[in-house]
């Protein structure tokens, strides 16, 4: 029996070495992956700097980044003198609109057959203002006014009472031109840009003088 099995055991070993002949363990060495086709080991190379070329490196990148930075600084002085420029322009144009007279879209005139009224100016008198008018008939006939029924309202659309002077109730035909005045307080025309005027004869309402765009003064 042990005979047998010592035979038995050395046939296995002589059929398992011929099934495993050609077959070998891969090479896990790391030399091995470097090889080329040549089947040669390749050899990775290390390139070792100088510390002095290190030094070079880094100084020159240093003096670019300072080029750089004074560079734009000296574009910023231009800037800013640029916009000192602007900013010290701007108040003389506001200037000029403010100081604009608004005696410059005067007169106004509105005409109706033959009857002309004229706003020639406007101004500020003792807390009133007051439109300077002319009111001329060139027609044929006599026109009567009842100017309490004069209407004045501003760019809101609020209506003002009104005091008139110097402007006669009637006017004759081919009359000359009548000066007087028209009044409205100060104090009422808070928040007013401008004003429109009408007016129409009484009693009969045949003509209609209207006049827009009256400037405010304060």
């Amino acid at each position: 029996m042990v005979a047998a099995g010592f035979l038995s055991a050395a046939g296995g070993y002589t059929v398992g070495r011929e099934a495993l002949k050609g077959i070998k363990q891969p090479d896990a060495r790391p030399a091995t992956n470097l090889s080329d086709a040549s089947g040669v080991p390749r050899r990775e190379e290390v390139t070792i700097l100088r510390e002095a070329d290190i030094l070079a490196d880094v100084k020159a990148q240093m003096d670019g980044n300072v080029r750089r930075a004074e560079s734009v600084g000296a574009a910023s002085p231009a800037s800013a003198q640029t916009k000192a420029t602007t900013v010290s322009t701007s108040p003389s144009l506001t200037s000029d609109m403010l100081t604009a007279s608004p005696q410059a879209n005067l007169p106004i005139v509105a005409q109706d057959q033959g009857v002309t009224l004229e706003v020639r100016s406007v101004r500020q008198q003792d807390g009133t203002m007051v439109m300077d008018v002319n009111l001329t008939n060139r027609g044929s006939q006599p026109v009567k006014f009842l100017y309490s029924f004069m209407n004045v309202t501003d760019n809101q659309g609020r209506s003002f009472s009104t005091n008139t002077e110097g402007l006669p109730a009637e006017l004759p035909p081919n009359s000359e031109s009548f000066s007087g005045t028209v009044s409205i307080p100060i104090a009422l025309l808070e928040g007013s840009n401008n004003l429109a005027l009408s007016l129409t004869d009484y009693p009969n309402q045949n003509l209609k003088l209207q006049l827009s765009g009256i400037p405010v003064v304060r």
